[in-house]
């Protein structure tokens, strides 16, 4: 590893700390170094708040070592003004001389101007180190703006003989482990919104919520395209915003998709919605009628113990997992498009 390479892994490392709060922003860590030593210091905290930039700076007691220094962040400094001032004019009103970047950022405000706007001034600027980890780190933001769409996620559980639930379920069913619930709210936490089609808010009555971890829950979406759904559900609970996609909306929490291009007119609704990320969690045809037409990023599938001999077949995917664990009595693969 060289030193700039060490230093963005502390940027990377820095960055995961706004995961919770800084989207829709990207998760962004910066280091300031003078001499081989840290003096400086930031990450993006919150969401309308201080830059990783910013936060750097401020750290820095003896702000006269800055013109002598380096700067270390993961994404290219902004070039416009946004909930904040651009960070490319506070590293040139310092007088930083040099600047190391993890990757450009294609967000069109900025997609190179910030580099431009400081080379303008003199200012030294290496990008690209790091930059496939620095890219997979904000693979959300990025699919976001490069692919006009949200990140998605699709999650199963499925029995060992290949059945997500029973023929004639009339309450909920849960197959997996205590673990692997928890670790399913916690990826709830990690995203925008979460999507279940019509028979799973009716059988399964969920939530949808993170109570088994702390957190904020996503935005709740429901394939609802008659309206048929009960308003005594608990996807209708005051925990969570929820909107109704739906064959023709009439309310504010319904939004109108198209059922014969389902899962692109979902993502070009959810985009205008400025949702970054999706975690489809079903039923069995919701999934599968995004896996038909490839519009995925990710596939969590559980596989439990349980064996139910017959009843609603698990989507049919044809890929080999990228990743495979244990999760208590449960196997997780998690597969990548």
């Amino acid at each position: 590893m060289t030193t700039a390479e060490f230093y963005m892994q502390k940027c990377l490392d820095l960055a995961q700390k706004g995961r919770a709060n800084a989207a829709p922003n990207p998760m962004v860590g910066c280091v300031i170094v003078y001499d081989g030593e840290i003096i400086g210091k930031g990450f993006h905290e919150q969401y309308g708040q201080a830059h990783a930039e910013v936060n750097a700076v401020n750290s820095v007691k003896d702000k006269s070592l800055l013109h002598s220094s380096t700067l270390y962040v993961n994404l290219e400094p902004c070039a416009h003004f946004g909930k904040t001032p651009p960070c490319s004019e506070l590293i040139i009103e310092h007088k930083i001389p040099k600047v190391v970047i993890g990757c450009v950022d294609t967000f069109s405000e900025v997609s190179g101007k910030g580099i431009k706007k400081m080379e303008a001034q003199g200012i030294e600027v290496i990008y690209g180190v790091l930059n496939k980890e620095s890219r997979e780190l904000n693979k959300r933001f990025f699919t976001f703006h490069e692919e006009k769409r949200p990140y998605i996620i699709l999650k199963w559980a499925e029995t060992s003989d290949g059945f997500i639930a029973p023929e004639n379920q009339t309450e909920a069913f849960w197959m997996t482990s205590a673990e692997s619930k928890k670790l399913v709210h916690q990826w709830r936490a990690e995203e925008m919104g979460i999507l279940v089609g019509t028979e799973t808010a009716i059988k399964d009555n969920p939530s949808l919520s993170v109570r088994e971890v702390m957190g904020k829950n996503p935005i709740r979406f429901v394939l609802d395209k008659n309206l048929r759904l009960s308003s005594n559900l608990s996807i209708f609970d005051e925990q969570a915003i929820t909107f109704l996609l739906t064959e023709k909306s009439m309310k504010d929490n319904q939004l109108e998709v198209d059922f014969n291009n389902l899962a692109k007119s979902i993502c070009d609704t959810l985009y205008q919605q400025n949702i970054q990320s999706l975690i489809i969690e079903g039923g069995s045809k919701t999934l599968q009628t995004f896996i038909d037409v490839s519009l995925w990023d990710e596939a969590r599938i559980f596989t439990a113990p349980t064996q139910l001999g017959g009843g609603i077949k698990a989507p049919e995917f044809n890929c080999s997992p990228a990743e495979s664990e244990q999760i208590a009595t449960d196997q997780l693969k998690t597969y990548y498009r």
